[in-house]
Order: C-alpha cells, then sequence, then structure tokens
C-alpha cells in the first residue's frame, strides 16, 4: 500500500502551473521585444547559436525537478508488509436518507450535513469496531461495504448526495434489508443497524424489515433527524421545491413511524435536533453492545521512499546543467560541413 505520511506539502505542486503561466508571459513579451528589432526569423539567421526549444527543455526539467522535491517533502512510504489482527469490537452499518427531503435545513446547517457530521464523531469514536455506508431514497445501494478503514469511510462520507440516487422516495424497509445482508457472515460479535432519516416512509415493509433484524439479532436504531413541524426543500437555484400547483412543498418529520420501526425491531428511537444528545446517547448505546473477535487487515512497516525520488531529482538537475541553452557549436560545425559537402 502506498501512502504519503505529511500529505499537506503536496499542495505545493499548484507551484508547477503557476510557474509555467509565469514563464510563458515572460517569454511572450520577450519575443515582443525581439520583434521592435525586425522579424523574428531575419534574427534567427543572425543568431545561429541561438536555440528556440533548449530554453523550453531547461525550464521543463527544473519543474519536474521541483515536483518531485515536493513530493519528497510529502514523505513517500510504501506498506511493505500486510497483516491480519483480531480485535475485539462490534460492527455497525449506517443507513443514511438521502431523499430530497433530507437537504431542508430545520437542522443546521441541514438534515443531510447534520448526519453527516454526526457519523463522521461516530467514527472517531470507534476503534476496533467495523463499519459500513449505505445510501437509500427510493431505493438503496451499498456506499462502503463493511470495513475497519476509517479514512476511506470518512472519504466515502464527504461524496454523499441526493443527486447519487435518481428514484426519489424513502425505502426504509429496502434499506433494513440491504443492512442485514452487510454484515460480516459467521460473526459473533454485536451487530447494529444505524438508521438516519426524516421518517417519510413511502414505500412501506420497514416495520417487518425491523422485525426481521431482531430476529436474526442485530440492534436497530432509529435517528429521526428533522422538526416536526416541517421545513421547505431548497433547490440549487436558491429557491424552495413546489408542486405540481406551485406550493411551496414542507418536509416534517414523521417521529411516529419512527418510533413504529424502532418498536417493531425491539430498538431504539432518538430524535436529532441541533444538540448532541441523540449521538451521545448512540454512543453509550454502541458502547453497551457485545463484543466480538474481529478481522482486519493492516499494513505496516512503512518504508520511505524518498531515496528513489531524491536520485530522480539529481538526475533531472544534471540533465539540466547539460542542457545548454544555446546549440551545441560541435553540432553546428557538423552540420555546416555537411553542407559544404
Amino acid at each position: 500500500m502506498f501512502r504519503f505520511e505529511d500529505p499537506i506539502y503536496l499542495w505545493l505542486l499548484l507551484l508547477i502551473p503557476l510557474l509555467a503561466i509565469l514563464f510563458y508571459i515572460q517569454l511572450r513579451k520577450k519575443n515582443k521585444s525581439l520583434r521592435a528589432f525586425g522579424e523574428i526569423e531575419l534574427l534567427r539567421k543572425l543568431s545561429p547559436t541561438v536555440s528556440k526549444y533548449r530554453p523550453h527543455v531547461k525550464f521543463w526539467l527544473l519543474q519536474s525537478a521541483l515536483a518531485l522535491i515536493i513530493v519528497m517533502l510529502a514523505r513517500p512510504q510504501m506498506g511493505a508488509k500486510i497483516s491480519k489482527e483480531k480485535r475485539e469490537g462490534i460492527e455497525t452499518i449506517i443507513a443514511l436518507d438521502i431523499s430530497n427531503s433530507m437537504l431542508a435545513e430545520d437542522v443546521v446547517p441541514s438534515r443531510l450535513e447534520k448526519s453527516k457530521l454526526m457519523v463522521e464523531n461516530l467514527v472517531d469514536h470507534f476503534q476496533n469496531d467495523k463499519i459500513g455506508l449505505i445510501v437509500f431514497a427510493g431505493e438503496a445501494f451499498v456506499q462502503l461495504p463493511i470495513t475497519s478503514d476509517y479514512v476511506s469511510a470518512k472519504m466515502f462520507l464527504q461524496e454523499i448526495d441526493p443527486s447519487l440516487i435518481e428514484s426519489q422516495g424513502t425505502d426504509i424497509g429496502r434499506a433494513l434489508e440491504l443492512s442485514m445482508h452487510s454484515f460480516t457472515q459467521d460473526n459473533k460479535a454485536g451487530k447494529a443497524i444505524v438508521v438516519i432519516t426524516d421518517g417519510e416512509d413511502h414505500e412501506g415493509e420497514a416495520e417487518q424489515m425491523a422485525r426481521e433484524a431482531e430476529k436474526r439479532g442485530i440492534r436497530v436504531f432509529i435517528l429521526g433527524i428533522g422538526s416536526p413541524q416541517g421545513s421547505p426543500i431548497p433547490t440549487k437555484d436558491g429557491g424552495y421545491l413546489k408542486d405540481n400547483s406551485g406550493n411551496t412543498v414542507m418536509t416534517s418529520l414523521n417521529e411516529n413511524m419512527c418510533r413504529k420501526v424502532a418498536e417493531a425491531g425491539k430498538g431504539i428511537y432518538l430524535h436529532v435536533d441541533n444538540s448532541s444528545i441523540a449521538e451521545e446517547r448512540l454512543d453509550k448505546e454502541l458502547a453497551k453492545m457485545q463484543k466480538g473477535d474481529i478481522t482486519s487487515v493492516v499494513y505496516s512497516d512503512f518504508d520511505e521512499q524518498f531515496q528513489a525520488v531524491g536520485l530522480l531529482i539529481i538526475l533531472l538537475l544534471m540533465i539540466e546543467v547539460f542542457v545548454l541553452e544555446s546549440k551545441n557549436p560541435i553540432t553546428q560545425r557538423w552540420n555546416l560541413f555537411k553542407k559544404r559537402q
């Protein structure tokens, strides 16, 4: 596995295109100044040793060396060893509602963004546990298979957006069904499904799937997010979603449905608002669950790879030194000799 120990230095790579722009601006000014003395082709004939392409070659050799220096600062490393470790933990599947109603802003900054922040904080509290991500609206699919790679979990979490699913609606039943089949098989570790939704279940079967999860020994947590009073749904153009009659669509948290699903699965319903109460309660409930053996793939013994990068830098700088801006006089004499022949 390849990684950078200090990836923040890679932002310095933005200097490369900036320097290239400055170089070509300067080159353009130089050509403009030369035109003031006469025709470019005539000047080239009067200056036979001046090379048109060598300054470009030297510049890009230096640019390449600079880019590699920045890469070296970021400390490239290679994982030389892969090991499997057994740890004590639980498995949690997060089923996140990404229907358009989750864009409502009755929870700051929005229902969806608040949900993502909650999941990120939940991942930060995990140590030896596994997590998986499922997104759903009118249908459901696995965003991230169950894993102990928390960095990937956060990365995939940031990519979640309502545009991932074209079919609108809120099929909690399908999300629960898919979640049940996403756990590691033959594992005695405690298993939990955390559904984060505003409860607008348009498809049904949520209670039935919650009962099925309970039979399999899976705890179901329903986190209802939003306000029961309702809120409009923002659109990309700065307005609010309207129905066919031109009326603003209001979306409300359906707490009654959320409670019924939680009760059907003998689980817990938590209301998410602008406070962190629901998040803290969920952390405590997950901490109570039975820990079991969890196998995790771990990359270890990361070796520094800067030596190879350093050799490339030295090689590029040596080539740059030997490449002259003017044409090689030996080559010039040889070409002149051939013309006389």
